[in-house]
Parts: structure tokens; sequence; C-alpha cells
């Protein structure tokens, strides 16, 4: 029997953990959202009460992030977001097809689900659009011909490196702008820095986002803000010109998901699941008080 225990131990340990669902509320066409990197589902705390009158909005953390599970050993490679979002997704057993909405890394986790065959031909994970909130779209410097991009991606490159590579510095400088933001929008600490180091360099550093994108068959919007930090002038050319990517350009927002921003987000998302044709619930609020108030 031991060889037994040791085999299903190892399938058991192979199966992709489940990610925490933090949000799973509202009726109508399903909407799930994916956080970027030292973050959380709390990213979406502007948008999910604009979604919730007509659709279905499921809001998870994902590996390593916010309250989902950090495995021991894991690489925190795109692989293995990718397949515990994918397993997470299974395990709703939806019947209809959804929106998939990522931010910053969730961009990049959700481009490559739904550029997997596999999950195209999973009745469980059909995806009808895909919409990347504030993609940071690197190409590897020898890819770029501009010699001012090609300057200017390195920059981040090497500034994403030196984070990686100064622990201490890295998280105090850290807790100085987490203070400045609601909790959970931005954390990088003791227990979240193996997930933040190697997603930061498997993911973000390491990239595919720009064939993630090409090999798609379901519309792409882009939405992003024009004071963006993230986000190099000149990267995304290269998806703008890519027949079934809608650019959505916000001005005066930055990486986050503001007001402003999560308004237009409610537009692209609404257009798509043909929800602005239907009646909202009358009882609940069409957006948030704050966002009213801005």
């Amino acid at each position: 029997m031991g060889w037994w225990a040791a085999l299903t131990g190892r399938v058991r340990r192979r199966r992709p953990p489940l990610l925490h669902i933090a949000t799973d509320e509202g009726t109508g066409p399903v909407v799930i959202l994916v956080h970027g990197i030292a973050s959380s589902s709390v990213t979406f705390r502007e948008l999910v009460p604009l979604l919730t009158p007509r659709h279905r909005v499921i809001a998870v953390d994902i590996l390593g992030f916010g309250e989902s599970p950090a495995p021991e050993g894991c690489e925190y490679r795109l692989e293995d977001h990718v397949e515990a979002l994918a397993a997470t997704i299974r395990s709703l057993r939806l019947r209809e097809p959804f929106v998939l909405v990522g931010h910053s890394l969730g961009s990049l986790i959700v481009a490559r689900l739904a550029a997997s065959p596999v999950t195209r031909f999973d009745r469980r994970t059909r995806i009808s659009r895909v919409v990347l909130v504030g993609p940071p779209v690197y190409l590897s410097p020898t890819e770029i011909g501009d010699r001012w991009v090609r300057a200017r991606v390195s920059v981040y490159l090497r500034a994403y490196a030196f984070l990686r590579e100064n622990k201490d510095f890295t998280i105090g400088n850290a807790a100085i702008i987490s203070r400045l933001l609601p909790k959970g929008i931005f954390e990088i600490t003791e227990r979240n820095w193996t997930p933040f180091v190697k997603s930061l360099e498997h993911c973000i550093e390491s990239q595919t986002l720009v064939s993630d994108i090409a090999s798609l068959r379901v519309p792409v919007d882009v939405v992003y803000g024009s004071l963006d930090a993230f986000i190099q002038s000149g990267s995304l050319t290269v998806i703008e010109r890519m027949r079934h990517v809608t650019m959505h350009r916000v001005e005066a927002n930055d990486h986050l998901i503001r007001p402003r921003l999560a308004r237009e987000l409610l537009t692209v998302i609404e257009t798509a699941t043909g929800a602005d044709d239907r009646p909202a619930d009358p009882d609940g609020p069409r957006a948030p008080a704050s966002a009213a108030a801005r």
C-alpha cells in the first residue's frame, strides 16, 4: 500500500488549489473579476456595486494573495495562477458563458486562461469576452524596434528586479503606500513576499501577454487610465492594431480602479452582455454613494 499512498499523494499535490471567492452576489450574466499583484479582490470595490443590479459578480483572490492559499514550494508561474483560477471557475459549475475581467497581473492571468484550448472546449469555462484593465505590457527589449520605448521598458524591468532583490526596502516602502489606500488594495508583507517576488519575475517580467491576446477567439477590451504609471507609452501599440481588440482610454485615472474607470468598465461590460437593455433592480443602487459623490 506504500506505493499507492505515494502515488495518490503526488496526485493530490498536483491538483490546483481552489482560490478564495471573496464576492458572489447579484443575478444575471456572470462577470468574474481577477485582481493583480500585491492586491486582493478589494481592487474592485468601486465596480462591484455598479454591476450587481444586473449581473452575477464573482471576485476571487489570486493564488498567494488576499485570503487565497499560498502553496508551499509554488513557483507562481503564470501556469500556476491559471490552473488555480480554472479549477475555481470549474467548481462554480457555471452553465452560461461569462465575461472575464483581469486587472494588472490579473490581465495576464485571464488572457492566458482564455487562450488555453482546454478552456475553450470545457463547458464550465466558456468565456464570452475578455476585459483587460491596466495590463502591464512589457515586450522583451530585444523585440522593441523603437529605441525610446525600448529604453523605457528596460528601466521598468530593472526597477522590478531591484524590488525583488531588496526585500527590506520594498516592504518598507509598500507599508507607507498601503497606509494611503483602502486595506487590501496594495500590500507587500512577509506573508505574501514569496508570491510577490515570484509572480513579478515569472509572470510580469517574463510574459507572453501579446501572443496570448493575439491567439484569442473572443472579443477583447483593454481599459486603461491616461495616468497609469505601469503602462509605458508605446507599449500598447501592438495590441491596438489587433482587429478583435477595442481600446478604452480613461482620462485622469491612474492604475487603480477609481470611480471614473469603474463607470467605463460598467459601460463596456453591460454593452458586451446586453445588460444595459434590461431594467435594474429597483431596490439596488445604480452606483455606490462614494462614486456618485465624486
